[in-house]
């Protein structure tokens, strides 16, 4: 039934924009669309079902766990306010060439259609049935990306989807490792993709086995995620993307390869072949981490700097994995809620400051920013408190899984800490550097300034007010439903 809800929103939602001749009503059906998703998430969280039994999915192939709702609750939350951000956005796009009208019913159409697929992808028991939803998501995505009249983006599309499905079909092949090693362990004719059975025997498998599958399993997510050496993709597709699309992309669906990663290792944590893929994980974490820091230091367009964070941040999340305590993978999952809204914030904000400054540059052009607090001063603190938290400054949510997660790297690996520790340290000064060189830029007095200001939309304001606010609250109050509510993934999970 609810799978069914799902997916009923969506073909009405496409339905109604092909019937539909604005850009604005195809944005009121997109946000509709993801704020009946939010609603239906939530009512799933106060009917207390979850996990939700198997009558209301109506599949033997898709569940809904704790972990799962936590992941939908995030990606329709985003959407939403996404859709709301893209009604003035995309008004700009128009009026300055860079979208075209007639591909307005393609983009929401992929846009709705992305929405679904990512809920369906955090729906799946069976592993196999994840992969195909994981690779439609980039196929998805990827025309929201091309959608702008712009070869370059045509180029970073077809570079995401490259590097994308490539490493994918690694972990396609891990799949059937996976597959044999079960059927080998549970009979010819019980062989099985879905998790929940997975879990139940994995502690019988065949270690190198599992070594094998888990390995192959984590190139094709961790190119998902934008892990080294699969990232090449994500600066340049963040950046030439629409700033709404690059939020979805930073703050959703990089998630999806995070899931993924962590799914394969909660059924490896019930084998011994844990203790030979959690360093592992490690070392490519802290390779994430640095080609990251050192990528920031000379960049100087600002989505471009974004889009390394999210870099940086996932080699922290793969990190938080690889220590696998029950504190730290607590803390990894508060690290994805407080790292995809701060994200999706400071995209918002870079897409305003894009439209006042570069609506006629290249998207490789050099950011040419001035007189910012005159011109702009919402999107300029957005990015400034944005900025603040995603480095992990105090009172911001990600201080304190930043802090939990390299505590417990600490008791691993002091050495390794303070490696992480300078690296951290360098993205940090490489991020504030550019904010404050560019932010202080101001026309000399009395002189005229060339620059007309952009009027922005209140549809472009109140997302990123909404954002953060949530980040400063979640930053300052933790309640004890919360901390509920992760020992419950963290339950189902087993660690």
């Amino acid at each position: 039934m609810i799978l069914i809800a799902f997916i009923a929103c969506t073909i009405a939602a496409i339905l109604l924009i092909a019937i539909s001749h604005t850009a604005n009503r195809m944005n009121l059906v997109c946000a509709v669309q993801a704020i009946l998703f939010t609603i239906i998430t939530v009512f799933i969280i106060l009917l207390n079902a979850v996990p939700v039994s198997s009558f209301m999915i109506g599949n033997q192939f898709f569940f809904i766990d704790h972990l799962g709702v936590f992941e939908i609750l995030i990606t329709s939350v985003i959407f939403s306010l996404a859709a709301i951000y893209a009604r003035g956005y995309v008004t700009g796009l128009l009026e300055s060439g860079e979208l075209e009208k007639g591909s307005l019913k393609l983009f929401y159409a992929a846009w709705a259609l992305l929405l679904l697929i990512i809920v369906l992808a955090f729906c799946s028991d069976n592993l196999a049935l994840f992969w195909i939803f994981a690779e439609l998501t980039t196929i998805t995505s990827a025309i929201l990306i091309a959608t702008l009249s712009a070869r370059e983006n045509i180029d970073a599309a077809i570079k995401y989807i490259f590097v994308a499905s490539v490493a994918m079909l690694f972990s396609f092949v891990g799949l059937i490792f996976l597959f044999e090693t079960s059927r080998m362990v549970l009979g010819a004719g019980a062989g099985t993709l879905n998790w929940t059975e997975l879990m139940q025997h994995a502690a019988t498998f065949p270690p190198g086995m599992m070594v094998a599958a888990s390995a192959l399993i984590f190139i094709g997510f961790a190119a998902k995620s934008g892990i080294f050496p699969f990232h090449t993709w994500l600066p340049e597709a963040h950046a030439k993307a629409p700033s709404a699309v690059s939020a979805i992309l930073s703050g959703v669906l990089l998630n999806v390869g995070i899931y993924g990663i962590l799914r394969m290792v909660a059924i490896a944590h019930q084998n011994a072949a844990i203790t030979t893929i959690t360093p592992l994980i490690g070392l490519f974490g802290v390779l994430t981490i640095a080609i990251a820091a050192v990528s920031m230091l000379p960049q100087k367009n600002l989505k471009k700097l974004i889009a390394f964070s999210s870099v940086e941040n996932m080699g922290l999340l793969l990190i938080g994995i690889a220590v696998c305590t029950p504190l730290a993978i607590f803390w990894v999952l508060f690290h994805v809620m407080a790292h995809s809204l701060t994200k999706a914030s400071l995209f918002f904000s870079a897409g305003i400051l894009h439209r006042q400054y570069r609506s006629h540059l290249s998207s490789n052009a050099i950011d040419e920013i001035r007189d910012v607090f005159r011109l702009q001063p919402l999107a300029a603190w957005g990015i400034i408190l944005g900025s603040l938290a995603i480095v992990g400054m105090p009172p911001f949510p990600i201080f304190f899984s930043k802090l939990f997660i390299l505590l417990g790297l600490g008791a691993v690996s002091p050495i390794v800490l303070a490696v992480v520790l300078v690296l951290l340290f360098i993205a940090a000064v490489a991020l504030g550097y550019f904010v404050i060189t560019a932010f202080t830029q101001v026309s000399p007095p009395g002189a005229s300034s060339d620059i007309e200001q952009y009027h922005t939309p209140i549809s472009m304001k109140v997302p990123i007010v909404i954002l953060l606010c949530l980040i400063v609250i979640l930053g300052i109050i933790f309640t004890t439903g919360e901390i509920s509510f992760f020992n419950q993934i963290l339950g189902e999970l087993r660690f």
